[in-house]
């Protein structure tokens, strides 16, 4: 094309990953080339208002309890395939065609549920405009981590065994939980909401007074719980996966959390952590954890980026995957994108190759259409 792409960068959410999404938005608009793409920044905010203007990220992280510091335009996203676009509040607003903000591609740079759970990626499949990432099903699945790991499961992947647990169990059959999870997992064991990030609402339990409280406080977040079974003494490895039916891995690298675990603080907060690339394991685990890697990537049907996680055994070498994020974190220090730069891949380079293929698969899509509509 002659004319710049106009790529719409969305980010913020009603998630608890709010800030990470910030975070990450920055880093991509900052390294997008000017020189080929114009970038239409599109806020959301924490009680969902769709948000454009002067700088609405800026906005976004300057709130004060919903209290926007800085004059942004509210917005809407028009999902009419036939004129798809961004629908401005003001009619004195500078957008082209009539208050009308169209664009070539989206990047949905949204964390957690209302964003990388397939429910942006419904939306712009109806108003049928190309996006980053994978699509409804891959996304959803990816997401909730009880799927996930039956999907997993379903398709010969080695998982740790796990428990589901409903919000509404708590009050009503907590004493059969509790042996559920003795029973099957022990102590010391992970609770997590199943339909969050970031490692937001998790909690490590050691013992059983502790397991109530980790519950309660994941169920603050999501009414579908899971209940892991602890990697004790294993490494945690992850993988970055780029491409859409044919997934390319990169090397593989190493977290060693600097408390219990590799929680919020530590991941964007605490510097006492340790990203280790490659990862301190041999080249025949390496190439093992790549091949899971892309196997989970397909299992879920996922499109264009994801980075997937794993233990790793230091001396026998066994591997379970842990979970697949659809959207990973994106800052520059993030660690898919610090895994690509390792392979040879720097990070502009890699936002030129996702946007080239969220138009691919675009494109695929709409010459399936066609034959569709011929049969």
């Amino acid at each position: 094309m002659s004319r710049r792409l106009r790529v719409a960068v969305l980010f913020g959410g009603r998630s608890g990953e709010h800030e990470v999404s910030l975070m990450s938005a920055e880093s991509i608009m900052r390294a997008l080339d000017p020189e080929k793409y114009e970038v239409i920044p599109i806020g959301i905010a924490k009680d969902g208002r769709w948000l454009i203007g002067e700088d609405p990220l800026k906005a976004l992280k300057e709130a004060v309890k919903g209290e926007l510091p800085h004059r942004v335009t509210p917005a809407a996203f028009w999902p009419d395939p036939t004129e798809p676009g961004l629908m401005v509040a003001e009619p004195s607003f500078p957008a082209r065609e009539e208050g009308r903000k169209r664009f070539d591609v989206v990047f949905p740079v949204l964390h957690g549920p209302y964003g990388e759970d397939g429910t942006i990626q419904g939306m712009l499949e109806l108003a049928n405009v190309p996006y980053v990432g994978s699509g409804v099903a891959g996304s959803a699945v990816g997401m909730d981590k009880i799927l996930m790991k039956d999907v997993f499961r379903s398709a010969g992947l080695p998982v740790l065994d796990y428990v589901p647990v409903l919000r509404k169990q708590l009050e009503t059959s907590f004493a059969e939980i509790q042996e559920a999870i003795e029973e099957r997992l022990g102590y010391p064991c992970f609770v997590k909401p199943a339909n969050l990030g970031s490692s937001v609402g998790v909690s490590k339990v050691k013992k059983r007074e502790e397991l109530r409280p980790a519950l309660e406080e994941a169920a603050r977040y999501d009414r579908r719980l899971i209940v892991e079974k602890a990697a004790e003494g294993y490494r945690e490895v992850e993988c970055s996966v780029l491409g859409n039916d044919e997934p390319e891995t990169s090397i593989c690298g190493e977290i060693v959390p600097g408390g219990e675990f590799y929680d919020y603080d530590a991941k964007y907060f605490d510097d006492t952590s340790q990203l280790i690339i490659p990862a301190r394991i041999s080249e025949q685990a390496s190439n093992r954890v790549r091949e899971l890697a892309a196997a989970a990537f397909r299992a879920i049907d996922a499109a264009g980026l994801a980075r997937v996680d794993f233990f790793v055994h230091p001396e026998t070498e066994e591997i379970f995957i842990n979970e697949i994020n659809t959207m990973p974190g994106f800052t520059r220090i993030s660690m898919y994108p610090k895994l690509w730069e390792a392979t040879g891949l720097s990070y502009p380079e890699l936002l030129d190759r996702l946007i080239q293929l969220a138009l691919e698969r675009f494109e695929e899509k709409a010459r399936n259409q066609i034959g569709f509509s011929r049969a």
